[in-house]
């Protein structure tokens, strides 16, 4: 089991795993200084429902290889948005028009984004 007791490498891993499975304009950003729940969100965006519960079934899978289960997940129903609580990072996972729609990166415009270019394939970082 690797250790994630990092909240920011956990992230960056998450990160990792979506950008693996291609997800769209993957960001992280640090909310630890603006909210009691979480450390860090993880966003990112699928084109279509299917790929959005895809992405968030790969986190899934990938983490619970190395010994990490979420402590919770909302959204399988309708595949709009799904949410993996992972505790110290949340990850947020949409299609386009609900991202779009919640603008979490504008709502949480004071958390401080990571930079995770050199983590992630070129043409994925940012739409």
């Amino acid at each position: 089991m690797e250790n994630f007791n990092d909240s920011k490498a956990l992230a960056i891993e998450i990160a990792k795993i979506l950008d693996k499975k291609k997800a769209h304009d993957v960001r992280v950003l640090k909310v630890e200084s603006l909210t009691v729940l979480t450390d860090y969100f993880v966003i990112a965006s699928g084109t279509s429902t299917t790929q959005v519960a895809a992405l968030a079934d790969e986190v899934e899978y990938e983490l619970s290889q190395k010994g990490l289960e979420p402590y919770s997940t909302e959204g399988y129903d309708s595949k709009n948005w799904v949410l993996l609580d992972y505790s110290n990072v949340i990850v947020h996972v949409f299609v386009p028009n609900t991202r779009t729609y919640y603008d979490l990166e504008h709502l949480w415009a004071d958390g401080e984004p990571i930079d995770i270019s050199e983590y992630l394939t070129p043409d994925s970082t940012v739409e």
